[in-house]
């Protein structure tokens, strides 16, 4: 029987947990916390009233528990659906009258099509396929995922390729021109084969492999430099940032319920700021907003700052102007990426203009992955998680942010 002591043990990462029967695997499940999900198990009401009675069955076989890190909730999920698919885990097959699992397939094309099918009709797809995913249990995380891939890998899904004129996707980046005609290459327009290229990497990801993807990209990415392919060489380091500091918020809402990030407060506001620039060029910053559990992005706000590479003198300039939207609500909590200085930046600003309100810094490792949080021990015990999302965003806004600044530069001076 597996213990309470051995489950406390869990990290309170992402992670793939197998729960066991000896060296039998009976049940892959994925988790935002493996500690939160694995203590979930120990709840017998909880159980029954969320799992079912296959799970309880399952429960009471169980003799042992392994997991797996990941770095993301999108890897967790990924993995997940690879080792589903690979061990067969008993206790992860469907009851006969419940839904399918849902696939991810690739079509056999010229400009292949990624689209989201249930199992139930692969057998009746008549077009040829180049790779399947899948099982992934629960379509809304899949939808999720997906809407985060694109982003980083955009790809085709209904468009005509050659049609002549953008699609609604190519217009917002998440296709990569198959839908222009060759005349149009200055628009966006991609052949066959820089096309195939970028799928090749979409694979990767959707097998599960995305520290080996990171690793291609990074090859691919000294070589475009070596070779003065700067503009290329860029592209792929802004991928290889992305796959770093995946988006999760989207996908934890759907995996975790807000009663784990515990906002009884309708009012509390938290904001979070970040700083992008390249070699100190086209730098900005950003601020994202959460209230009461719950991005605000009409709060959302783009600065233009003019300190270069000097992040500190940055992060002042943008709190200032901050501070000086009166008219914008006051927040509960502070979150900066970086660490003491970033940390006591903030607080001295504050402290100058008279106003109190709690800061936390996160403090990343050499692969800018989050390795521990500074300043208020009150608000980081509370609000840990939530203060960890809403900083992944703020990257992930600032980077968007100066990527579309950059492009829109380059063009102007083309």
């Amino acid at each position: 029987m597996l213990s309470i002591a051995k489950v406390k043990k869990l990290p309170d990462t992402p992670g793939v947990y197998f729960f066991t029967r000896g060296r039998e695997i009976l049940y892959i499940g994925k988790a935002t916390s493996l500690r939160d999900r694995a203590r979930s198990y120990f709840s017998s009401a909880t159980v029954e009233r969320s799992r079912g009675g296959r799970i309880v069955q399952m429960l009471a076989l169980v003799t042992g528990l392994r997991y797996k890190r990941t770095d993301s909730v999108l890897e967790a999920l990924l993995l997940e659906s690879e080792l589903i698919k690979k061990h067969q885990p008993k206790y992860n097959a469907r009851e006969k009258d419940d839904k399918s699992y849902w696939y991810v397939v690739i079509t056999k094309e010229d400009w292949a099509r990624v689209l989201m099918i249930r199992g139930q009709r692969l057998k009746a797809i008549t077009y040829k396929l180049e790779a399947v995913f899948g099982p992934f249990p629960h379509g809304a995380e899949l939808r999720e995922a997906l809407r985060l891939i694109r982003k980083i890998f955009p790809y085709r899904d209904q468009c005509q390729p050659l049609a002549g004129k953008p699609c609604f996707n190519a217009q917002i980046g998440l296709c990569p021109g198959v839908c222009l005609s060759a005349d149009k290459a200055g628009l966006g327009h991609i052949s066959p084969v820089v096309y195939h290229h970028q799928i090749s990497h979409l694979k990767l990801l959707l097998s599960g492999r995305v520290k080996s993807l990171i690793n291609m990209l990074t090859r691919e990415m000294n070589t475009s430099a070596r070779q003065s392919a700067f503009e290329r060489s860029a592209e792929l380091r802004d991928q290889i940032r992305a796959l770093t500091h995946i988006q999760d918020i989207g996908l934890i809402k759907k995996s975790m319920s807000r009663v784990t990030l515990d906002m009884s407060n309708i009012n509390f506001r938290i904001e979070a700021y970040d700083i992008a620039h390249l070699g100190g060029s086209n730098a900005v910053g950003v601020m994202v907003v959460v209230e009461a559990g719950e991005l605000e992005r009409s709060g959302y706000r783009k600065f233009k700052v003019s300190h270069g590479a000097d992040d500190l003198a940055n992060l002042r300039e943008i709190l200032e102007r901050r501070l000086a939207h009166r008219e914008w609500p006051k927040p509960n909590l502070i979150v900066v990426d970086g660490g003491p200085n970033q940390l006591a930046t903030i607080k001295n600003i504050l402290a100058k203009s008279k106003t109190s309100i709690p800061v936390v810094s996160v403090v990343k490792d050499e692969r800018h992955q989050p390795k521990g949080l500074l300043g208020d021990q009150k608000m980081i015990a509370k609000y840990r998680n939530l203060i960890l999302q809403l900083n992944h965003e703020a990257h992930r806004f600032a980077i968007a942010f100066h990527r579309r600044r950059r492009k829109k530069l380059t063009r102007e001076y083309s």
